[in-house]
């Protein structure tokens, strides 16, 4: 049967008011009944009530994440720096898996507010704002990864994606590439939008037309860049290169290459974004955009901390990209 205080208070011959203190580390009690009673709880195995501790503290130690896809690698590494974090911090975080859809989001964030967690962080949200935050009010802090809020509501941990889609746009016109499409992800999205910011302006700075027809959406997954690559290269026989919102829509890419008979560099270029590790096991070697991941995890874990405890300095932590040069661009 499961001890309770009663029980550890019998055995120690103490209150169970004594033996509460001693458990919250109360001071009034003298080290000889502390030590006493700790004594008996480690050997009854005593394990308090989570239930009555978060009732008495109004906390519960607990976190919650949304991540929007665990089968992408580049989220794996980010709940990763997450959670190094939260149980640095004595917490633990109840962890829930979207799929990219937009329903299954909203009913995550829903439980996680049943379950009082004492923070909130949305990793990849594809909610729209008008569903979004009315969520985010209700939970006592919240940070966004690789989306802004209002401050009031949530902070923001993301990588600067604009500068980092005008990297790779840069790299291709150094190799000469003058047609350049790219894939763009999931459209309706901050972190689209900021990636075609980069790449329209880069274009345009280089004197060139940001084609509309060369700017495809698509699902953030390998099949979702297979297919877009094989639409666009069946109608665009002129594109020279290929930026992609993601690594996974880059393999979708090399894949479709494959299948056309196409050289990637010599015929096509290819740059993806994130720098997972499978961006340098492919063949050939893909060139990326590299996100500092687990840094991404722990910068929002971080803030995250700091809103709890009503630190309200930092709404924002924006970290810069880098661009890897490897064989399957110029």
């Amino acid at each position: 049967m499961k001890v309770t205080i009663a029980d550890v208070a019998r055995a120690a011959g103490v209150s169970s008011q004594t033996v509460s203190r001693v458990i919250n580390n109360k001071p009034e009690i003298s080290p000889e009944t502390r030590k006493l009673v700790s004594e008996v709880i480690e050997r009854l195995g005593y394990r308090p009530s989570s239930i009555a501790r978060s009732l008495a503290t109004r906390r519960t130690d607990t976190l919650g994440l949304v991540l929007s896809d665990i089968a992408n690698p580049f989220w794996s590494e980010v709940a990763r720096g997450i959670e190094d974090v939260a149980w640095e911090r004595g917490y633990h975080v109840f962890f829930c898996n979207t799929t990219e859809e937009p329903q299954r989001e909203k009913a995550a964030i829903e439980l996680l507010e049943n379950k009082r967690v004492d923070g909130l962080i949305v990793a990849g949200s594809r909610l729209p704002d008008e569903q979004l935050l009315p969520l985010l009010r209700k939970h006592p802090a919240a940070v966004l990864v690789n989306r802004v809020a209002p401050d009031n509501l949530a902070g923001s941990a993301r990588v600067d994606s604009a500068h980092g889609a005008a990297l790779a746009t840069r790299h291709l016109l150094e190799g000469g590439r003058r047609t350049i499409a790219f894939l763009a992800g999931p459209t309706h999205t901050q972190n689209s939008r900021a990636h075609l910011r980069g790449y329209s302006s880069t274009l345009q700075e280089a004197g060139l037309p940001c084609d509309d027809e060369l700017i495809v959406p698509c699902s953030p997954t390998i099949e979702g860049g297979h297919a877009a690559a094989t639409g666009l290269l069946a109608h665009r026989r002129d594109v020279q290169a290929i930026y992609c919102y993601n690594d996974l829509v880059a393999v979708g890419v090399l894949r479709a290459c494959a299948e056309r008979g196409l050289r990637v560099p010599d015929d096509l270029a290819v740059v993806g974004y994130d720098d997972i590790l499978l961006a340098s096991l492919l063949t050939p070697q893909l060139s990326s955009v590299r996100v500092p991941k687990y840094d991404l995890g722990a910068s929002a874990a971080r803030l995250l901390f700091e809103r709890i405890g009503g630190q309200g300095e930092n709404t924002e932590i924006v970290l810069l990209p880098e661009l890897v040069v490897r064989r399957s661009s110029p």
